[in-house]
């Protein structure tokens, strides 16, 4: 269960970096494994769209198509840029923001991207559960049991992932192509039809006249409307996190992948052009052919309107045929959402020391995503059209934090006209998120949810792993290992804490009186002084860099960390494994209330580090007869 908990890597996936046991693959076979996420929203999109817009629902699919293709498109070509090992839009705001700002921002985009991915899980299995009832072979027992026939679906799809979920890209592409070809198929046949009947066309026209004929407002009217159609923008930022598992060029480098660069933008154009075609031509079909009455919730057409027409215009067989495609697609698709969940959570928060170390393990988190689907299938009663405003909601807000990103940084190149222009389209995405909020407030209480959920849980986890050494690896430059082997080989090693304030030859000269008065060091005894800075206290652990100094003839271990007792604790431990010495610490007493100095120590990286250091060593090393001495006075 706990298998992989003690490596910081990234596990197995379709969204893991790659390693010597996972093949490489041309870009158009990766198209299909972020296409199982973006292409089967067909499943439930037109079906959606004709119930939020009504007559108009196939000119807002038209604005939508033109949204995502001059915005999202152009905005995911420029984050596969500056992203191309999979870290996606998430990791270029991380950058352009420092301290605790960037990692308060990340905490809150990880709460819309659990949303975004687990509606994913849960819708996906809700509209499969939809088409497996909706078929005229489908067991009778089966009928009235949408909620527990979409907890077994996604029971199944996280007992996959306990056993194991190994690359997947082959069964990607079958189910791809299956599917796009089979809703070519409908489509073409559908087309046809209108084509056949024009009244059809006819009816359509004079009801769309009679409703809005003012063309200029019926326009207007779409560009109102379209954010409800989010759903269809759905895909891109997984389209990034792929990038790991496209082959590239033969020049490539990890440093310097421009191949994989390349064709990763190959994928995020066709995958966008391929959906473009399919959302027009599906929503003008299904909004011609079916009665409206049958798209409202309970009707046959209800989160499947291309099955619907799969049935009725080629029959049963193939409308079968169809929805098994489907079924599985859907089905796929929440593998492929949990997968990247599995790998966007265990990226972040563990690094952060936001989440125990069991996070970096993959069974575990299975079981707790699996648990927490269940809770939203339960809570939403497996509808596709009650969580469609969550999903779109997670969709929207990583959309606008790309874009948001790719200005800031074309802003900080100095590329002005670029950042003027993906400003202009971040503008777009605001708007869209703030209509969608406002339309379907449940996606944000969703999300806002997942985000108190996510920052208590990361801090409260950071709390108690606070007092872990939180290092990677130390290492002394040749002057401070040359001075602490001198100072080992006198039989002690006597170190000094000092917090630096002016830096003068009183300061030092004043606390070596301290130590010599107060704690009884004997002249002889050679100390060195250890002065710990912190440049990013939110960071959890990095490697201990001792820098040597020489100030007004004494000698000064520099340390810089993620936080004081930590640092010295782990510096400590260090010194006594490689000179077989167990080191003498000295420090002050911290003034000020003990309660403010541990909120200091917690978010600061300071406050009270006589006892803290401690207690790390305590924590660290279990053995008194093997722990360093801490003096203080």
């Amino acid at each position: 269960m706990l298998e992989g908990a003690d490596r910081a890597q990234r596990h197995a996936g379709p969204h893991a970096a790659p390693s010597g046991e996972y093949r490489l693959h041309p870009w158009w076979r990766v198209m299909c494994l972020t296409g199982v996420d973006y292409f089967s929203t067909l499943g439930y999109q037109p079906g959606i769209a004709a119930l939020a817009a009504g007559s108009v629902s196939p000119i807002a699919t038209v604005v939508l198509v033109a949204v995502t293709l001059f915005g999202a498109l152009p905005v995911y070509r420029r984050v596969a840029g500056e992203s191309p090992h999979g870290e996606g839009s998430i990791a270029m705001l991380e950058k352009e923001l420092s301290w605790w700002k960037g990692k308060l921002l990340v905490l809150v985009l990880l709460g819309f991207a659990c949303t975004d991915f687990l509606i994913t899980v849960t819708l996906s299995a809700a509209d499969a559960t939809a088409h497996i009832l909706e078929n005229p072979y489908a067991p009778s027992v089966l009928a009235g049991h949408r909620v527990v026939v979409t907890l077994v679906l996604l029971a199944l799809l996280g007992g996959i992932f306990l056993m194991g979920f190994t690359e997947a890209v082959g069964i990607a592409v079958v189910l791809v192509v299956a599917y796009l070809a089979l809703n070519a198929v409908v489509v073409a046949t559908s087309l046809g039809r209108v084509a056949a009947h024009p009244r059809v066309f006819d009816n359509w026209h004079a009801l769309l006249v009679s409703e809005h004929p003012n063309p200029l407002l019926l326009v207007g009217f779409a560009l109102i409307i379209f954010p409800k159609l989010a759903l269809g923008l759905s895909g891109f930022e997984t389209g990034v996190a792929v990038m790991p598992l496209i082959r590239g060029g033969p020049g490539d480098s990890e440093e310097n992948p421009l191949g994989r660069i390349r064709d990763t933008r190959r994928l995020l154009t066709t995958a966008a052009g391929i959906m473009a075609v399919f959302l027009i031509t599906s929503s003008f079909s299904t909004t011609l052919l079916i009665p409206e009455k049958d798209f409202a919730a309970g009707g046959p057409a209800n989160g499947r309107a291309l099955a619907y027409l799969a049935h009725q215009e080629l029959g049963a067989v193939f409308g079968t045929v169809y929805d098994v495609s489907t079924i599985l697609i859907l089905w796929f698709a929440g593998a492929s959402a949990l997968a990247g969940l599995l790998n966007l959570v265990p990226r972040y928060l563990p690094r952060y020391g936001m989440a125990p170390h069991w996070a970096r393990a993959v069974r575990p988190l299975v079981v707790v995503f699996t648990l927490i689907g269940f809770l939203v299938t339960v809570v939403f009663r497996a509808s596709v059209d009650k969580q469609g405003g969550a999903y779109a909601t997670g969709v929207l807000v990583l959309i606008t934090s790309a874009s948001l990103a790719v200005t800031l940084s074309a802003a900080r190149r100095g590329r002005r006209r670029l950042a003027v222009a993906y400003g202009a389209i971040a503008v777009v995405f605001i708007y869209t998120t703030i209509a969608n909020i406002i339309e379907r407030p449940d996606g944000l209480i969703i999300g806002s949810i997942f985000i108190i959920a996510i920052i208590a849980v990361s801090f409260m986890s950071r709390a108690v792993r606070s007092l872990e050494l939180r290092v990677t690896g130390v290492r002394l430059d040749p002057a401070a290992a040359c001075w602490v082997g001198e100072a080992a080989a006198s039989g002690s090693l006597h170190l000094v804490a000092n917090e630096l304030d002016v830096g003068d030859a009183a300061e030092y000269r004043d606390k070596i009186r301290k130590v010599r008065e107060e704690l009884y060091v004997p002249a002889g005894v050679p100390l060195l002084f250890i002065e710990v800075e912190v440049p990013d206290s939110s960071e959890f652990e990095r490697e201990l860099e001792v820098r040597s100094e020489q100030r007004h003839g004494y000698r000064v271990l520099r340390v810089t960390s993620t936080s004081v007792p930590n640092a010295i604790a782990a510096l400590l431990l260090h010194l006594r494994d490689t000179t077989g010495v167990r080191p003498h610490v000295y420090f002050e007493w911290t003034e000020g209330n003990p309660l403010l100095n541990l909120m200091r120590f917690l978010f600061f990286g300071v406050g009270e580090v006589a006892t803290v250091t401690r207690e790390v060593l305590r924590e660290a090393e279990s053995d008194p007869r093997r722990r360093p001495f801490v003096h203080v006075a």
